[in-house]
């Protein structure tokens, strides 16, 4: 071996000697995403479903649509009811108005009397009769508002009912609750929802969660907030970016199978969330490793 060939060879071995092993991760584990089971709120034949598996679906955007027509027909009841307490309130006003005209009629003519009994014109027996005709027409003007009081709280029970149909017209009408990717879906236009059961699932895809596990030797050295340091693999080799420590578990649990770390398999750990922003690299069930 010549000079320069001995000292390219010390060279190279220098510059490996020097690199060194990257960094060993602290934790392992997997990403995941949070999960948002979307449910139907009103039974019914499912008319519209404008969403597929890996669809990317805007908030509040209409999803599903349930037949209405039921509701509908309801509803237009309930509006013909209404009507009806209105042309009752009508017919009780007028009655009333009627009423109050005679009533002040027979209070004329009470003051009348009254004047003429001053002057010995009139007896008691008509002051009586005025008074008690008086008295009756009041009793009546007082059943007929009783009777309008009974027809407004039977308004107010349709126009509760009316709101009712309308809250679950709304609800036939699913919006999604948050922006992400399709995840699965359970149910076709043509079938039968049913409240409570679950249409589709949805998970928002620009912040992913790593959940790894860390021994209890570990636990002092993290803490909630804290910024890590979050790799995974790519085509490249492997990718770092910014993370930050959600939760921590505050019980501990033996090691998942499918999770390794620096400890044996059967000692307890504890597991802990990382949140990480997402360019669209990263996709959930991914592996990732944390270093603090």
């Amino acid at each position: 071996m010549n000079y320069a060939t001995h000292c390219t060879v010390l060279f190279f071995a220098t510059l490996i000697a020097c690199s060194g092993p990257e960094p060993r991760a602290d934790a392992y584990g997997n990403f995941e995403a949070i999960e948002v089971m979307v449910s139907a709120e009103s039974p019914g034949r499912i008319m519209q479903f404008d969403a597929e598996e890996g669809t990317m679906l805007e908030k509040e955007a209409v999803v599903v649509v349930i037949d209405t027509m039921q509701l509908h027909l309801k509803r237009n009841q309930l509006r013909t009811g209404l009507a009806t307490i209105h042309s009752k309130l009508n017919t009780l006003d007028a009655q009333i108005r009627a009423l109050q005209v005679q009533l002040n009629n027979l209070k004329r003519e009470q003051e009348r009397i009254n004047n003429l009994a001053e002057g010995g014109a009139a007896t008691s027996k008509q002051q009586d009769d005025i008074d008690g005709q008086i008295a009756v027409m009041e009793a009546q003007i007082g059943a007929v508002k009783s009777q309008k009081a009974t027809v407004y709280a039977e308004r107010s029970a349709l126009d509760i009912q009316i709101l009712q149909v309308e809250d679950q017209l709304r609800k036939c009408s699913v919006r999604n609750p948050v922006e992400g990717m399709v995840l699965a879906k359970y149910k076709e236009a043509g079938e039968i929802a049913a409240p409570g059961q679950p249409l589709y699932k949805i998970a928002g895809m620009d912040k992913l969660i790593l959940r790894a596990y860390i021994s209890g030797k570990q636990l002092a050295a993290v803490k909630n907030g804290q910024q890590v340091k979050v790799q995974f693999d790519t085509e490249s080799g492997m990718e770092a970016v910014s993370g930050r420590i959600t939760w921590i578990s505050p019980q501990a649990e033996f090691t998942p199978r499918i999770i390794q770390t620096r400890e044996e398999r059967v000692d307890l750990v504890y597991a802990l969330k990382v949140l990480v922003p997402n360019d669209g690299r990263l996709k959930i069930g991914m592996p990732g490793e944390v270093i603090f």
